[in-house]
């Protein structure tokens, strides 16, 4: 699989001018090689594949990245000056919205010691290999789902739990245990749980504040299962529903049934954003709806496609994205809805199954 993905990867070399590509994004390693480590590079020529790490990864490398040349590394760049004289790389592509400036000097100084007729210069590029990664594949897809049943199951286990006097840390807690129990390696990201107020900022940590009966509570969270994340948000009235509840409640649901109802085929995320957004905008909150409708998700939380205003990447057979209108009231609360789509042989699928 990875070597289909190394190929893609080869094919770019000659459009962004380069013979070699640098890769430094963790979730980018981890795509093209399969090593799992947190510290590390790959190095990409049209012939050579190497991945260069530190002592602590050298048998892990070994063991996960089959079909890559494993370099032992010790700090710093130097070893990169020698691998580029090795391999003749007169141009080097790198990840530079991920490589810091320090980082990017440290290179380029050790790179400067090589005599010019070896020293290579390193090219900027932004979004090459998280391209290729918005296009899942069947297999990734299948991991996707399973971070999704495990998040479904999940809440659905400790929704009917949440009552008044529970603290927001409670709820978050119950949840993790839960996806843990359920086959998850981890969290996808901190869970968010906000209660009252507290639901006004979409990306609240759930803290000690205690839930009150009649509070809105807008949980977010997601699974971690084989590197790949789930993302789900469902809003819930603690203790019985007010009529101001119902009334946002139904409003960001239309929206997200109107949006989820559009997807097709060759839409772009602009074009999808502007469906929930124009309902929104039609019962007069529109303000109150600040962020995009969502966005890809796999080895990240957040990647390609974008979907929200403005946005032209065009969702088709491999897009899996969430879907995530939210309203949000800072003297009251909020409340946000998410699922996870994804595009499979053309046809359009719903991933998330928890009741809402």
């Amino acid at each position: 699989m990875t070597e289909t993905r190394i190929e893609k990867l080869r094919e770019s070399l000659e459009s962004i001018g380069a013979d070699a590509f640098l890769v430094s994004t963790p979730e980018n390693r981890r795509y093209l090689s399969g090593f799992t480590g947190s510290a590390g590079h790959l190095i990409l020529t049209h012939e050579d594949a190497i991945l260069a790490t530190d002592f602590r990864y050298i048998q892990q490398a070994e063991r996960q990245a089959t079909g890559y040349q494993v370099l032992r590394t010790a700090g710093g760049y130097h070893w990169l000056a020698e691998i580029a004289k090795e391999l003749g790389a007169r141009r080097i592509a790198f990840e530079s919205d991920n490589m810091t400036v320090a980082a990017h000097e440290s290179a380029t100084s050790v790179l400067r010691n090589l005599v010019p007729e070896t020293r290579p210069e390193l090219v900027a590029t932004e979004g090459v290999v998280d391209g290729l990664r918005a296009v899942k594949d069947a297999g990734e897809i299948e991991l996707l789902r399973k971070a999704v049943e495990i998040a479904d199951t999940a809440l659905g286990q400790v929704a009917p739990t949440i009552e008044p006097g529970m603290t927001e840390a409670q709820v978050a807690w119950a949840i993790e245990k839960a996806m843990r129990e359920l086959g998850a390696e981890s969290n996808a990201f901190d869970i968010i749980v906000g209660a009252g107020v507290n639901g006004a900022l979409p990306h609240h940590r759930a803290d000690e504040t205690v839930i009150q009966s009649g509070d809105p509570v807008v949980v977010d969270m997601g699974a971690t299962y084989q590197g790949y994340r789930s993302d789900l948000t469902r809003t819930f009235s603690v203790g019985g529903y007010d009529d101001r509840f119902r009334e946002v409640y139904d409003i960001v649901l239309g929206a997200q049934l109107a949006a989820e109802g559009a997807v097709r085929p060759g839409i772009t995320g602009g074009e999808i954003d502007t469906v929930a957004r124009d309902f929104i905008d039609d019962t007069g909150y529109g303000d109150k709806f600040g962020h995009g409708l969502g966005h890809g998700i796999g080895l990240a939380v957040h990647e390609l496609p974008r979907i929200g205003s403005g946005s032209l990447d065009v969702l088709d057979d491999g897009s899996v994205f969430t879907i995530e209108p939210g309203i949000y009231l800072p003297d009251w609360g909020g409340v946000r809805i998410e699922d996870m789509v994804s595009i499979e042989a053309g046809e359009v699928h719903v991933l998330s199954r928890s009741v809402k």
